[in-house]
């Protein structure tokens, strides 16, 4: 079983401090804050953006295996995420997240394209760890190319 591990360090307040995000790999290490997470722009990433990319990423690599067991080879699968942060009485939320995917998979019909991306939506590890929030699927399959 595979244990994958990240750090946080945060310093000062809530609204002035700042902290450094690390991931296990060692692969990034990158500044986050206040401004990077509530206010429209600010320099550094946020918690939120990490939940997207691992979701898109997840839920990509779980589409391409649905295709390979169905007989289809994808050529490329594209998926953004959009992590909903929204604050309550009871404090802050993610209550939505977005999946938006392109795919480009020669020989498979819509129909099918479309159960199996919304499968891989509802069986990804992430989809599974973040189904206290609602999840939505939109997904295109790229007309082929003529060659």
């Amino acid at each position: 079983m595979a244990i994958r591990n990240a750090k946080a360090v945060w310093e000062g307040n809530l609204e002035d401090g700042n902290g450094k995000i690390a991931l296990g790999s060692g692969a990034l290490e990158t500044p986050y804050s206040f401004q990077s997470r509530f206010a429209a722009q600010g320099p550094g990433t946020n918690p939120e953006e990490f939940i997207a990319g691992a979701h898109a990423g997840c839920f990509s690599m779980a589409l391409s295996a649905n295709l390979a067991e169905a007989g289809y080879a994808p050529v490329r699968i594209e998926t953004a995420a959009k992590v909903h942060l929204s604050k309550t009485q009871d404090g802050f939320v993610i209550p939505k997240i977005e999946l938006e995917t392109e795919a480009e998979v020669p020989g498979v019909d819509n129909d099918t394209f479309e159960k199996l991306a919304a499968d891989a939506k509802a069986n990804c590890p992430v989809s599974k760890v973040l189904r206290a929030a609602e999840i939505t699927l939109s997904s295109k399959l790229l007309s082929q190319q003529k060659a």
